[in-house]
């Protein structure tokens, strides 16, 4: 056999492997394309959603003379929507709101439990960095599945959740003037 022929050989096994390989390799594909068709859906905050939660913990503060800052994130911790009511008694609130909101999506519950933890038995939980462990933070929850979180820093713990309250109870509710809040 010539060296021509050795190296053709060569290159058409080659080849021929390349193509077995590819045709192996799509139709081990083809069950990972239907499986991916069978991948479980969440709900998803929209902006209309936080604007309507924002509104309903506003009105609220409103009501009660507690001016203050309500920032609203994603189930990931990451910001929507914030506001900062005229005179809120808390500059830092512009920090603090939001890293309550975030600690609460992220931890899956509310910020207070852990400023508990903190102050409890279990000090340890002050070790997790980039967290606000303070009262003020609440998940949102749609079907069992945290949405997204509402924090507030007004003036007062207990005000801070009042509000914060007032704006989970504002993701189920309908807004007069807004209609309800839309989860996709």
């Amino acid at each position: 056999m010539s060296r021509f022929n050795t190296l053709n050989t060569t290159k058409t096994r080659r080849a021929a492997q390349a193509i077995a390989v590819s045709i192996a390799l799509c139709a081990g594909a083809a069950p990972l394309v239907a499986r991916a068709a069978e991948l479980p859906t969440r709900p998803v905050l929209t902006l209309d959603a936080a604007q309507n939660v924002i509104r309903a913990a506003q009105t609220k503060a409103a009501a009660e003379g507690w001016p203050c800052v309500i920032s609203v994130v994603d189930a990931g911790g990451l910001p929507i929507a914030l506001v900062r009511m005229d005179n809120a008694s808390v500059p830092a609130g512009v920090d603090l709101a939001p890293g309550k909101a975030r600690t609460a999506a992220l931890f899956r519950r509310p910020s207070g439990v852990l400023e508990d933890a903190l102050n409890g038995s279990r000090r340890a939980v002050g070790t997790a960095p980039g967290y606000v462990l303070m009262r003020g933070g609440l998940p949102l929850v749609v079907n069992g599945t945290v949405v997204g979180a509402i924090g507030v820093s007004a003036d007062t713990p207990q005000h801070d959740e009042e509000i914060a309250k007032a704006g989970v109870d504002g993701l189920t509710q309908p807004d007069s003037n807004h209609g309800n809040a839309q989860v996709r």
